[in-house]
């Protein structure tokens, strides 16, 4: 007798729906499964078997036949446990064939018959309400993630038995205690800018960063503050949207790291991964990759402290994703796509000794200081749109307490403004923030005065910038004329913009004016033309 239910595999980040086949039939008992199936998939018949036994279900002793189509598309994990089960009780009359019409079935089984979680559970929920599929059987740990998916019932099983009675029977199964709603925490109470002591340019460049997801690098001496600004970036992100949410949350459900209690997707993605993570990881891995560190942080930040510690490597592999907002993975199994639109936060300090340009203090020779530095490429730097030199904090920052500085609830107030700025003008385009604009659309959404004009024309000839690196300083001063609430870039928005590309350096024999005015605080302030 043959049945046959639908069930899913998850291809990177791309949900397939899959059809689970089983065909009992006369001849020597055998239990045989097709369909380019994983060694985890196949290892399935023997958890079926002993979880048939321990639940007084009959195992036919005939010739099992069981296919997961398509058989061109790999299949692996432990999800398929539930569907094959259910398939063979089908066809040996256990339950009714047209209870499997419409339903979707993913879920581990144990030995003894309860169900365990998988992962993947929410995008592969989205996707068979786009299929038209209307009932779901899931683990009950999975059931709290996919609760609110529109016009798909949810059945969270605890057992197999508790499937066969819904299937049989239509009994529902007992519900879970229901988990206690996590209170609202997007903003860490842990931590404030009010806690920075001095620093006052990092800290107008992490807002300016934070309102337009534009990239930042802090450099400078050791204990200067670059670390606990980056930690403080959380508390001033602008507030995710209801698709932004459940695109994220979609995200870590096939990466394994929602909360099934608390499934909520409330704050941005911060990830901090150590300096000696591997390529692989950074990027994803495996026969089929899984999300890595970039796509984790996608709609928030990727926080890379001490910079040139990261392997050339793994560094390297951030050049495409910062100007594609997508990382592209190729392997035997097909080539798969993963989104990667983060904020690149970055922290390190000048030479291996971490005290350059100090030359009283530093220890470092010349070629290490070089050879230090050149650990980042300048096509990289070039996809950084904010760097900041941080300077040691004088005696008097530190002793002046928390009087005159900003606390975060302060700047997540101007950033939220500018978010609400940036909605209404990308309304009716696929992107969301300043720093998205395409070069092809600049012109029209970075309207400057002639002053301002003018200024960023001197500055690209004698900096002799790249032509992303003049796309990226007019979306900066195009954050910065949001936050001043203003309609034009202005020339002093411009001037503020490029106050923050540190690393740009001057062409051979130009004479550069080493000042530039800026806005903010009504301060001037020197570029650093020595950076690299």
């Amino acid at each position: 007798m043959y049945s046959r239910i639908s069930s899913a595999a998850i291809h990177g980040l791309e949900i397939l729906l899959i059809s689970v086949e089983a065909d009992i039939s006369d001849g020597l008992p055998a239990f045989i499964m097709v369909g380019y199936l994983s060694a985890q998939v196949r290892e399935a018949e023997d958890r079926i078997r002993s979880s048939f036994r321990n639940n007084s279900l009959p195992f036919p002793a005939k010739r099992i036949t069981v296919n997961l189509s398509p058989a061109s598309v790999p299949k692996s994990g432990s999800l398929y446990d539930l569907p094959i089960a259910l398939a063979l009780l089908s066809s040996n009359a256990q339950i009714p064939p047209d209870a499997l019409h419409e339903v979707l079935a993913v879920g581990e089984l144990s030995l003894s018959g309860e169900i365990n979680p998988v992962n993947g559970v929410l995008p592969i929920a989205v996707k068979a309400v786009q299929s038209g599929i209307r009932t779901m059987l899931v683990p009950s740990a999975n059931a709290g993630e996919c609760g609110n998916i529109p016009n798909l019932r949810i059945i969270g099983l605890h057992t197999l038995k508790e499937a066969v009675s819904f299937l049989r029977y239509g009994e529902l199964p007992s519900a879970s205690p229901a988990a206690e709603q996590p209170t609202d925490t997007t903003v860490n109470d842990a931590v404030d800018f009010r806690d920075i002591q001095g620093q006052a340019l990092a800290q107008r460049a992490a807002e300016i960063a934070v309102a337009g997801f534009h990239n930042l690098l802090l450099a400078g001496p050791p204990g200067s503050g670059k670390t606990m600004i980056a930690r403080r970036i959380p508390s001033i992100l602008p507030s995710l949207t209801e698709s932004e949410a459940l695109e994220i949350a979609q995200i870590y459900s096939i990466a394994g790291l929602l909360d099934p209690l608390h499934p909520e997707i409330k704050n941005r993605p911060y990830r901090h991964p150590h300096h000696t993570i591997s390529p692989q990881a950074l990027a994803g891995g495996g026969r089929i990759p899984s999300p890595g560190e970039i796509t984790l942080a996608h709609r928030g930040v990727l926080f890379l402290d001490e910079m040139p510690e990261f392997s050339k490597k793994a560094l390297e592999i951030l050049r495409q994703p910062l100007e594609d907002r997508e990382i592209i993975i190729s392997r035997s199994a097909g080539t798969f796509r993963f989104p990667a639109n983060f904020l690149l936060l970055a922290a390190m300090n000048r030479c291996p000794c971490g005290l350059y340009p100090d030359l009283s203090r530093c220890t470092c020779s010349p070629q290490e200081i070089s050879s230090y530095m050149n650990r980042i490429s300048k096509p990289l730097l070039d996809r950084i749109d904010l760097t900041v030199q941080c300077k040691a904090v004088t005696y008097e920052e530190l002793t002046a307490g928390k009087k005159g500085s900003q606390s975060s609830a302060e700047i997540r107030c101007r950033v939220e403004a500018v978010r609400e700025i940036e909605s209404r003008r990308f309304r009716d385009v696929p992107w969301h923030f300043n720093s998205e604009i395409p070069a092809s659309a600049v012109r029209d959404f970075c309207r400057m005065d002639s002053r301002a004009e003018h200024t960023l024309a001197v500055f690209y000839e004698l900096y002799s910038l790249s032509a992303r690196s003049y796309h990226r300083a007019v979306k900066v001063a195009r954050t910065i004329a949001d936050l001043a609430s203003s309609e034009l870039i202005r020339s002093e928005h411009i001037e503020e913009a490029l106050v923050f590309r540190a690393f740009d350096q001057p062409s051979p024999g130009q004479r550069v004016k080493p000042l530039i005015k800026s806005s903010f605080s009504g301060q001037e302030r020197q570029i650093n033309h020595g950076f690299r």
